[in-house]
């Protein structure tokens, strides 16, 4: 056991190579669209709206498309069936998103310059934790829309839950839900990392000496 302890203590201790290094900054690089690109995209499809309505939620902002005038929509149909309008002060995530993927590159361009494996890997699964904390929250936020609607209501719904992926039939409406391009982005930037420590571990060849 005490074998054990040491050679992994001095796996986690060893110095990163210039290619995990690369795979570091390429990561980092692939942090930088989620400032400006879509982490989700919603479409909303019914009869009534045969072009479908779109909403875009980036690190900071939600954006509906058509210049913006669908999210107006979606806000207008949301206050018929008794939920909640849809406003950008109502999602703490979107204050706390951008800063969690400014630290996130700069631990990264840290581990990339002074780090050892050890930093890689805790880069690695505290952006897992950020990743898991973030899915749990996109559904709680659609959890409770949909199951907070007020009584008054115009039009009657029973409670529902929107898709968090994929399809749904809410009402007269065909719901789609699916990652957007900076979610794939930072899908990459998890490979790149665990890419970088498996290069710098290097166990292949440590076990061919043995």
């Amino acid at each position: 056991m005490r074998s054990i302890f040491f050679w992994i203590t001095e796996k986690l201790e060893k110095q990163l190579n210039l290619k995990s290094r690369l795979m570091l900054l390429l990561a980092a690089i692939c942090l930088v669209p989620s400032f400006f690109t879509p982490l989700w995209s919603l479409e909303f499809w019914s009869y009534q709206y045969p072009e479908g309505l779109n909403l875009y939620i980036y690190s900071h902002k939600l954006v509906g498309g058509n210049d913006g005038n669908d999210l107006k929509e979606i806000n207008i149909l949301n206050h018929y069936i008794g939920m909640a309008a849809l406003e950008e002060e109502d999602f703490l995530e979107l204050k706390w998103i951008p800063l969690a993927m400014g630290i996130f590159i700069t631990l990264t361009l840290r581990a990339m310059i002074m780090g050892r494996i050890k930093a890689a890997i805790d880069v690695l699964m505290m952006f897992s934790y950020f990743g898991a904390f973030s899915l749990w929250s996109f559904w709680y936020k659609l959890h409770y829309y949909g199951h907070n609607l007020d009584p008054r209501a115009s039009v009657k719904v029973d409670p529902f839950m929107p898709p968090v992926f994929g399809f749904e039939q809410v009402g007269q409406f065909k719901v789609w839900s699916y990652p957007g391009i900076a979610s794939y982005f930072l899908a990459l930037f998890s490979l790149l990392l665990v890419l970088a420590i498996i290069f710098s571990l290097d166990l292949k060849r440590k076990k061919s000496q043995s």
